[in-house]
């Protein structure tokens, strides 16, 4: 047999493979882990955790009904829902405007959560550095 093609015995399993799969899953999980909010009526699920600092600004939330429509707490149609593209392009335009202002996600408790997920990721692709979940604090009426 030639000395080019010579069979690795198994206790010589290449593992260089194997680690660049795991370098490449906590990339993406590094990406994705900061992914992890008027007018509109939801039950918001119930969570202990604590408030949010509030800034200056009244922060931008994005709604998530029971049926998964998404609602936006700026603008003078704040009980109509909106779609994606819509959502899309007016918060980047208030993120252009204000970069440092806060992003926040209210889904109703009984939404999809796929819906918010989505929510989620059309802020940032809006350019939202970071987004916020608001929940309600347990044992407290709506």
């Amino acid at each position: 047999m030639n000395r080019r093609h010579r069979r690795r015995p198994m206790s010589q399993i290449n593992v260089v493979p194997y680690i660049d799969v795991m370098l490449v899953l906590l990339v993406i999980f590094m990406i994705t882990a900061p992914l992890l909010s008027q007018g509109v009526k939801v039950e918001l699920p119930k969570a202990a955790s604590k408030a949010i600092e509030r800034e200056a600004d009244e922060p931008l939330i994005v709604t998530v009904d029971r049926k998964g429509h998404y609602f936006l707490n700026i603008g003078d149609k704040t009980d109509k829902p909106i779609d994606h593209d819509v959502l899309v392009q007016k918060v980047a335009a208030v993120m252009r405007y204000k970069p440092q202002i806060q992003v926040l996600v209210r889904g109703d408790r009984d939404v999809n959560y796929g819906a918010v997920v989505t929510a989620m990721a059309l802020l940032q692709k809006a350019g939202a550095p970071s987004v916020g979940l608001l929940t309600e604090t347990p044992g407290r009426k709506p």
